[in-house]
């Protein structure tokens, strides 16, 4: 699995907080592991088993998102988006990699906040 993000227009933020997926949110929800996100796209892990999902499917997502304060702080945003699955790679006999893209992007760059607030901070010197 290749790790070089130059081909990415946007930088992702790496973190392992739980994401719940399903086909739809009436059925179950099956739970992994975020990897990485940015406004439009995620990648996570979970086990291989029935509810994982497959490459061209279309899934629904609940994720947490830190957001970050001034002072180094940060709330959660919580976010709720319909995605569709782009790459499925196995990881090992029991864990998957999804990646997927949103339909609806965040309103923020998850992996660009720290830089942002840099570069407003050397703004105001």
């Amino acid at each position: 699995m290749d790790e070089n993000s130059e081909r990415r227009s946007e930088q992702r933020l790496r973190y392992h907080w739980p994401i719940w997926f399903a086909e739809d949110f009436n059925g179950e929800l099956s739970q992994g592991q975020m990897a990485d996100i940015s406004s439009a796209a995620a990648a996570f892990t979970c086990y291989t088993h029935e509810a994982c999902p497959n490459q061209g499917q279309y899934i629904t997502t609940r994720f947490s998102v830190p957001r970050y304060g001034r002072d180094d702080s940060f709330d959660l945003a919580d976010f709720v988006r319909s995605a569709h699955v782009y790459r499925v790679d196995n990881v090992n006999g029991f864990l998957r990699r999804i990646a997927v893209s949103f339909t609806e992007p965040l309103p923020f760059k998850p992996g660009e906040q720290h830089s942002n607030r840099l570069l407003s901070d050397a703004k105001c010197t």
